[in-house]
């Protein structure tokens, strides 16, 4: 029989046990396949104990990708101090393939796993805050080198772009973490790929290369 809670920091402790093991069953099982009493099963607690934390499986997926999104933003959010923008650009899609590699079932979840879809009223962050939207951190920087004329002159959509970029690197970075163990394919070198990548959008986007 597991402790009976008392403080804060307990109850934060298992809330954060319950999503650790949810986030695991949920990646290697799938969603709609994972009860809530297998993932109390797995911390070796009772289904009431989980319900006292999310009211059912839906608002635990939630809280597992705003746990999930807030750790990329924090972990990009230094990045934004870079004064040059292309320099800060191409840093970004460093630091979000690092997080994607350093975290494959974080990433899984959060962009290769079909969930419902999300917006404002289902997240507890704040959109367009770069202390907490990772892609608001990216639309930040792709705005402005618009806004200072960097991009080719046929490029006239903002949103567009940072979605191009987003995507160009999500594929590296799911391609290694599904694929990566495939022999059938000779892969280079993760680093490498990563860099093609970032020289082939910039070649494509930008009017001169840094």
């Amino acid at each position: 029989m597991p402790p009976k809670l008392k403080t804060e920091a307990e109850r934060q402790q298992l809330r954060t046990l319950i999503i650790d093991a949810a986030r695991d069953l949920f990646v290697t099982r799938g969603v709609e396949a994972v009860t809530m009493r297998e993932i109390a099963k797995r911390i070796d607690y009772s289904a009431t104990s989980i319900y006292l934390h999310f009211a059912d499986k839906e608002s635990l997926l939630r809280a597992i990708c705003d746990t999930d999104f807030l750790a990329l933003a924090t972990a990009l959010k230094t990045i934004l101090d870079i004064p040059e923008p292309v320099e800060r650009l191409i840093a970004l899609g460093n630091g979000y393939a690092q997080f994607a590699l350093s975290h494959p079932n974080h990433y899984r979840l959060m962009f290769m796993t079909p969930h419902a879809p999300t917006g404002p009223e289902q997240s507890t962050l704040l959109q367009n805050n770069p202390e907490q939207d990772a892609y608001f951190q990216l639309k930040t920087v792709v705005n402005e080198i618009f806004r200072i004329g960097k991009f080719k002159t046929e490029l006239t959509d903002p949103d567009l772009i940072a979605q191009t970029i987003w995507a160009g690197i999500h594929g590296v970075c799911s391609l290694q973490i599904i694929m990566a163990q495939d022999t059938w394919v000779e892969w280079r070198d993760i680093e490498a790929r990563l860099l093609a990548m970032q020289q082939v959008m910039l070649l494509g986007l930008l009017k001169e290369l840094p």
